[in-house]
């Protein structure tokens, strides 16, 4: 093992270094099939035979900013209905037909979408296409099911929320108090109250809305045979009547910030303050995502990176200082955060942070600093898509955040494309005083009114 970490880690550095000598570094784009059933299913493969497995994804385009008013957290629980049974199979088959074969499975909630994914052998990859859709249209949904699966999600939200000290934060807060009018400021995981309020009819319209072929992607990465894939496809996604109902869809407009808003939160449990300070973000089809990207990894790309550097091991005044692009469709957040050491304060946090902020605004990154975190985030989106479900995740997000399962193929290039002058440029563009919001969370004892 230790041989072959130390390969890998050759092969890294060797492309790191070709990377930094010659600037670019050829990819060969995947070459992807698409086509569309009658029913409005988008069905995305890429076929690859070198190893006998296949990658299963089915995308739906719901997330939790479709959540019904006063129910947030909604898609998030249904997500987990889906596990349940149908008209054909009993609840926890699809651990049956992956765990049982050496393969896995999982779905997750996103603010823009959900996605259900297995690995399997290849062998299976008809059973699974059949299992896929039959949920996709048989699902059952009764009282006894829902009310179960409900408690569950409140059971996370207890585990995740309101047992971890800085839950709250990083779970309610920064999204509660950064959006003003998109329903992202809806946490996707909700709050008990509106988990308790929903109802099996709920549960009922809301498959019937979201859950259907022209809502859906299909996307199928591995070693198949194509005209067999494509009869498969057709023989059990193509028999699924097509949903005329017109599908809502999120039109709300997180307006520009006009001025700088502050906040003082407090939990009982939380042992040291922390600071979060966010502004708006472009949707994810902007053209400053990349250059934000590479920003990102350069204030807190791991222990080499500015922040770590400069708040947890020069000052010594935090635990944790990090900086995030939380990219979304729509108009998203880029913050800062950091967790004081014990004895600091949070204006002390928020003036360390505001300095670094601008420190990359007037002073260009090096080009060594450029180099490097190109390094990073290439080598690592080439490491994640060794594998056929990393092929399959980077489709599907290249389907979520740019329309386009091609757009797999240009990411890369554009990452290599960012200059110095363009990481300053979009510092200094979306990281102004009236785009911004600060967050102070501290110690409350047991008052939960400021919560």
């Amino acid at each position: 093992m230790k041989k072959i970490n130390a390969l890998i880690s050759m092969l890294v550095m060797a492309f790191a270094l070709s990377l930094t000598a010659f600037g670019q570094v050829k990819i060969t784009p995947m070459n992807i099939k698409q086509r569309t059933l009658p029913n409005g299913l988008r069905v995305v493969s890429l076929q690859d035979n070198s190893s006998p497995t296949v990658s299963i994804h089915v995308w739906y385009n719901v997330g939790s900013k479709d959540d019904p008013e006063g129910r947030s957290g909604f898609a998030h629980m249904f997500e987990h209905m889906m596990f349940k049974s149908t008209k054909n199979m009993k609840s926890e088959t699809f651990d049956r037909l992956t765990e049982d074969v050496g393969g896995y499975n999982n779905a997750s909630t996103w603010d823009d979408f959900t996605n259900y994914y297995e690995v399997v052998p290849s062998n299976y990859l008809e059973t699974l296409l059949w299992a896929e859709a039959e949920r996709m249209v048989n699902l059952n949904v009764d009282e006894a099911t829902f009310a179960s699966e409900r408690d569950v999600v409140k059971e996370e939200f207890r585990q995740r929320i309101l047992a971890n000290p800085y839950g709250m934060l990083f779970g309610q807060h920064i999204d509660k108090l950064s959006f003003t009018t998109h329903p992202y400021k809806r946490p996707g995981i909700g709050n008990l109250d509106e988990l308790q309020a929903a109802t099996v009819a709920d549960a009922n319209s809301f498959y019937k809305m979201y859950y259907r072929p022209d809502n859906a992607v299909l996307i199928v990465v591995g070693d198949f045979e194509q005209a067999q894939f494509d009869a498969w496809t057709d023989k059990y996604f193509g028999r699924i009547p097509q949903n005329r109902m017109a599908i809502p869809r999120v039109t709300a407009v997180e307006p520009d910030r006009t001025e700088e808003k502050r906040h003082l939160m407090t939990a009982p449990n939380v042992p040291f303050p922390a600071v979060a300070i966010t502004y708006l973000a472009p949707p994810s089809k902007d053209a400053d995502v990349p250059a934000l990207k590479i920003a990102e990894t350069i204030l807190a790309g791991g222990e080499s990176s500015r922040l770590y550097q400069e708040l947890v091991y020069k000052q010594q005044i935090a635990q944790e200082a990090a900086f995030t692009a939380d990219i979304r469709v729509d108009r998203g957040l880029l913050y800062f955060y950091t967790i004081a050491s014990e004895g600091k304060t949070a204006e002390e946090l928020e003036k360390s942070l505001l300095a670094e902020l601008k420190r990359i605004q007037t002073t260009p990154v090096t080009a060594k600093e450029l180099a490097k975190a190109k390094n990073q985030l290439i080598t690592k989106t080439l490491q994640e898509r060794e594998q056929n479900d990393g092929k399959a995740i980077a489709i599907e997000r290249a389907i979520t955040y740019n329309g386009d399962a091609n757009a797999v193929n240009t990411d890369i290039q554009k990452l290599q494309a960012v200059t110095a002058s363009d990481v300053q440029r979009v510092m200094k563009k979306y990281f102004t005083d009236k785009n911004r919001v600060v967050i102070y969370y501290q110690n409350g004892g047991d008052d939960e009114s400021k919560k």
